[in-house]
């Protein structure tokens, strides 16, 4: 069955970025054509880029972190990313850790889940170029959660009922399109 991340793209502490993985696993395990699990960066401690050789130049790793990150990222099918916007970026810890791999990433598809003041459109809008350079296809619909109006005093998450059809049309994007890569990528294994 297709695998599908759903990864949570902060580590800092009062994070919304878990609660809102949440949502996003709840109303994906519902479905039945795909398995969803969460991938929380706090879960694996990646320091600033520390490896030697570029990830593009091959898989050889030396950190023994790289290797648990690229087996796990290995592992799935395609990915949903949970972003805030910091500064009108992705966070660090999500772009280092991106950064730390290359091939296990290739011929897969991405959705966006972002939150923030703005819904964190310009955050996905980089994760959109990242993900380009990366060979994965991100897919259309994205979720903007903000901050105003989609969490109560701007703490708790309460996402307004307009976004589950757009998150639902998302899923049926990145399970379709993961499922119609897997033959790339069994080409490329």
């Amino acid at each position: 069955m297709t695998r599908i991340a759903i990864i949570i793209g902060s580590t800092r502490p009062g994070r919304k970025g878990e609660a809102v993985a949440r949502w996003v696993h709840k109303l994906a395990s519902q479905r039945g054509d795909a398995t969803f699990d969460v991938v929380d960066l706090a879960d694996f401690n990646l320091p600033n880029l520390d490896e030697p050789v570029p990830a593009a130049m091959g898989s050889d790793y030396v950190q023994e972190h790289t290797r648990r990150w690229a087996e796990t990222v290995a592992s799935y099918d395609g990915y949903i990313f949970v972003t805030p916007e910091y500064n009108h970026a992705v966070t660090g810890v999500l772009k280092n850790a991106i950064d730390f791999l290359y091939h296990e990433w290739r011929d897969k598809a991405a959705g966006f889940v972002g939150y923030g003041l703005l819904g964190a459109t310009r955050a996905v809008e980089q994760l959109r170029l990242i993900m380009a350079e990366l060979h994965v296809a991100d897919v259309r619909d994205q979720i903007a959660l903000s901050m105003f109006t989609d969490f109560v005093n701007g703490v708790d998450l309460a996402p307004g009922d307009h976004h589950e059809p757009v998150l639902e049309r998302m899923l049926d994007q990145v399970v379709a399109w993961s499922e119609a890569f897997a033959p790339l990528r069994e080409q490329s294994a």
